[in-house]
């Protein structure tokens, strides 16, 4: 008795291995399978947003720049509260809170 009696016709089919085969080959084998592409999307998302957050702050940057640039009072007010600068004549504390 011959085992191959009992396979349905359909999987004996040439096209059907052959379209078997190519998506195999395509979902699991290939460089560019499905779990590499999911990844690689992901990575353009990330990527993406990355992108948009630089974007964003050098637009607040440039802004702070020109602003500096233009107004003495602010330009002393962030030497004070970024580089921690002050006048001889003054004494400067910090305050740090614990959280």
């Amino acid at each position: 008795m011959n085992p191959f009696t009992k396979i349905p016709k359909i999987f004996k089919n040439y096209y059907f291995l052959f379209g078997m085969f190519f998506l195999v080959w395509m979902f699991l084998i290939d460089s560019n399978d499905v779990v590499s592409q999911v990844r690689m999307t992901q990575k353009l998302n990330g990527l993406k947003a990355q992108q948009e957050f630089y974007i964003n702050k050098k637009v607040q940057v440039l802004q702070d720049k020109e602003e500096l640039s233009t107004n003495k009072k602010l330009l002393e007010k962030f030497a004070r509260e970024k580089y921690l600068m002050k006048k001889p004549s003054e004494d400067l504390y910090v305050v740090v809170s614990e959280d």
